[in-house]
């Protein structure tokens, strides 16, 4: 096991341009991930939103209302449809009182190819060992149950949404 990098992999019984359209869409990747998004996703750009509850599970939105309206940001790397999105950002960075731009960022990645059944989707965050040495393992132990509880959220969304 890494502690530089984190990996998911979840069979989603979808389509592939169905689950594309869930993690590339910006206005759709918030509503399973829990934010609201100023724009569209564009590579190279920034992502700029805050933090809202999640529509995909009742459960875990009641769990997201402490962050509400947190600030919430990330710049989109790559946009390769039907294959891959990736974006950079302060993993773990959720103190209001913190200025986290100096700190490099870690590169989260969806790649996507067709399973039997649906779409296998791998979601790999690497660069934690760049991470200040006072967060980066509560920041990696954080992203480790978060990238699994988002896999389950847009397993839900792509249940109930079409």
């Amino acid at each position: 096991m890494s502690s530089d990098r984190i990996e998911k992999r979840v069979t989603l019984r979808a389509p592939i341009e169905r689950v594309w359209r869930a993690i590339s869409d910006a206005k759709e990747f918030g509503q399973w991930f829990g934010v609201a998004l100023e724009g569209p996703f564009a590579a190279g750009q920034p992502a700029r939103g805050t933090i809202v509850p999640t529509t995909a599970d009742p459960v875990v939105a009641k769990s997201q209302e402490a962050y509400a309206g947190a600030k919430f940001d990330f710049t989109v790397e790559t946009i390769e449809p039907m294959r891959l999105f990736s974006f950079r950002w302060h993993p773990f960075a959720v103190d209001p009182k913190v200025d986290y731009s100096g700190e490099p960022t870690t590169l989260v990645t969806f790649e996507l190819s067709e399973a039997p059944g649906g779409t296998l989707l791998v979601i790999t965050e690497t660069g934690f060992d760049g991470v200040p040495l006072a967060r980066r393992a509560k920041a990696f132990e954080m992203n480790e149950h978060g990238w699994t509880a988002q896999a389950s959220l847009l397993e839900k969304h792509l249940a109930h949404a079409r």
